[in-house]
């Protein structure tokens, strides 16, 4: 990571021409260098606590350090249902702990009520994502994305567009907000702003770092107690030529390419999995066609980013639609070559392979032991209302 133009304030706000909202960094030059020099002795200390055994640091924009004051105040924010149009609905309700910050529906709902196209994804290690969403190639950061979900209108998520003063004004009036602010930003005269909400928020995902589970301590800590014999006959399964399930879910996240301190510079890999083919040449659904939605590339149809397969077991339904239901259904559907197996636009690496009962027991039983039961019951993850 290196030294970078410092946007001065995070702006929202609709971009004529585009058809949601974006982030736009506006550029104060100048800063940066002086700003980076003082961030890499914060960071690693506030991340010490939240680095398991075994991992880098993730990277953290310049103009965004961590602080041990920011993340808390990021935490009261990801749980408050006032950061939402009617006051009912928070980060957390598409992003629960408990599912490894995802919400085991479907597809997500918003607060007017309106089902999306895809399901909510998990945070689980998202400060390691080279991209986020399922299938925007040029969302790179928290900061940027925070955007979507607060003032989207379609589809409409938490529905602040327009409503902005109203909650601003709700969080104001809680007695807890003015200290956290004040001590997340100090010195400025009107702390409690969208800029330094999404700040926070941002900060507090970057810590949501999950590597304590049974295959962790396992490999990690020569833990072999906890990793049952059939965990390991999976994980031989999982990294074999037969399966090939670490070609897409590769990496210390299980999702492909990451993004760490001092790691090289990677690119963003979005697969097709076969599940649609609806004209014999590729077709997928018009309100999901993956990247192609974004690139207008014929190529591009049906292409949508690995998630995690950390603390996969509390992650379903799965797909981006979450229309497959069950970690046997996962292994079926690749089994067959995808469930629209003559797709001509699917991915190279899924040819199908044989696979007995016997070893879909062993396999869901490695993607079972991916589960980190500390991280999703860590008090500092948790709602503080």
């Amino acid at each position: 990571m290196g030294g970078r133009a410092q946007p001065g304030r995070w702006q929202y706000g609709r971009d004529p021409g585009q058809p949601g909202p974006r982030l736009v960094g506006i550029l104060a030059a100048g800063a940066a260098i002086l700003l980076f020099a003082t961030v890499s002795d914060v960071r690693s200390e506030v991340l010490e606590e939240y680095l398991p055994a075994g991992f880098p640091s993730p990277v953290v924009p310049a103009e965004n350090p961590l602080t041990a004051a920011k993340i808390e105040l990021g935490r009261h924010l990801f749980f408050d249902t006032r950061l939402s149009v009617d006051g009912t609905f928070a980060c957390s309700t598409c992003h629960q702990p408990n599912h490894a910050f995802t919400d085991s529906r479907q597809r997500a709902i918003g607060v007017t009520g309106e089902t999306h196209p895809r399901s909510s994804m998990s945070l689980t290690n998202v400060a390691f994502s080279v991209t986020l969403n399922w299938a925007d190639p040029a969302t790179r950061e928290l900061e940027e994305q925070m955007v979507i979900p607060m003032f989207s209108m379609a589809p409409v998520e938490m529905g602040l567009a327009g409503n902005e003063e109203e909650a601003l004004s709700r969080l104001s009036e809680e007695p807890r907000y003015g200290p956290l602010f004040e001590q997340a930003f100090p010195g400025e005269s009107e702390p409690i702003s969208f800029d330094n909400i999404i700040l926070a928020i941002a900060s507090f995902e970057r810590t949501l770092i999950s590597g304590t589970s049974p295959y962790d301590r396992y490999v990690y800590w020569d833990d072999r107690e906890g990793f049952p014999a059939a965990a390991r006959r999976g994980m031989e399964l999982f990294f074999s030529n037969k399966l090939r399930c670490s070609e897409c879910h590769s990496g210390f996240n299980f999702s492909g390419p990451v993004l760490y301190e001092k790691g090289p510079s990677v690119d963003p890999v979005f697969h097709n999995t076969a599940l649609y083919d609806l004209d014999g040449s590729g077709a997928y659904p018009p309100e999901n066609r993956g990247i192609h939605q974004h690139t207008g590339n014929p190529g591009d149809m049906g292409r949508f980013r690995a998630p995690t397969l950390r603390n996969v077991a509390l992650t379903a339904p799965y797909m981006h639609d979450g229309s497959i239901r069950s970690l046997e259904e996962v292994i079926a559907h690749y089994a067959a070559g995808g469930r629209s197996a003559d797709n001509p636009l699917k991915s190279e690496l899924l040819t199908g392979f044989e696979i007995s009962p016997a070893e879909v027991e062993d396999l869901v039983s490695f993607l079972e032991s991916l589960t980190d039961k500390a991280f999703i019951m860590e008090p500092r993850f948790s709602n503080p209302w």
